[in-house]
């Protein structure tokens, strides 16, 4: 049987799809999507320090205006807020106001349901292996842009 890597693909694209809709069940409730459910965890789980639009869509890997997108919705829902950083009074940070605190527990559960669901069946060892190689995956993706550009060149 030879290997369909496309299929792969498809397939890793339809698990994300599928688990963003399973979490949005999960979540429809308390008017809420996953993408954002797991934005505000990100500002919650760093509330001491604050987190800048930058850290946010470095650690998230959407887009610059998929970040400003979603912060604005939190904040219309009254769940961030933005502030002056206390050291650069130019740059604004993210902190939870007490609604979105008080989300917290409720995310957190609605995400780790969604993960057991997904997860359900695999052993340990199945998922430090599926760990390794998506990483293994991520390395390469993130090389790839340098070893076009040599071979381009070459």
């Amino acid at each position: 049987m030879t290997l369909d890597r496309g299929r792969l693909i498809q397939d890793g694209r339809q698990i994300g799809i599928g688990l963003d809709q399973l979490a949005n069940s999960i979540l429809a409730g308390a008017d809420i999507t996953a993408v954002q459910a797991l934005t505000l965890l990100y500002i919650l789980q760093n509330a001491e320090e604050g987190v800048s639009m930058t850290s946010l869509h470095l650690a998230s890997g959407h887009s610059k205006a998929t970040v400003s997108r979603l912060v604005k919705r939190l904040w219309e829902k009254g769940y961030v807020s933005l502030e002056p950083s206390r050291e650069d009074r130019i740059q604004r940070l993210l902190y939870g106001t007490r609604e979105g605190r008080q989300l917290r527990a409720f995310l957190e559960q609605s995400i780790s349901r969604s993960e057991e669901r997904l997860y359900r069946g695999f052993s340990a060892g199945e998922l430090e292996e599926m760990d390794r190689l998506q990483k293994k995956m991520l390395r390469n993706l993130s090389t790839a842009p340098k070893s076009i550009q040599k071979e381009e060149t070459t």
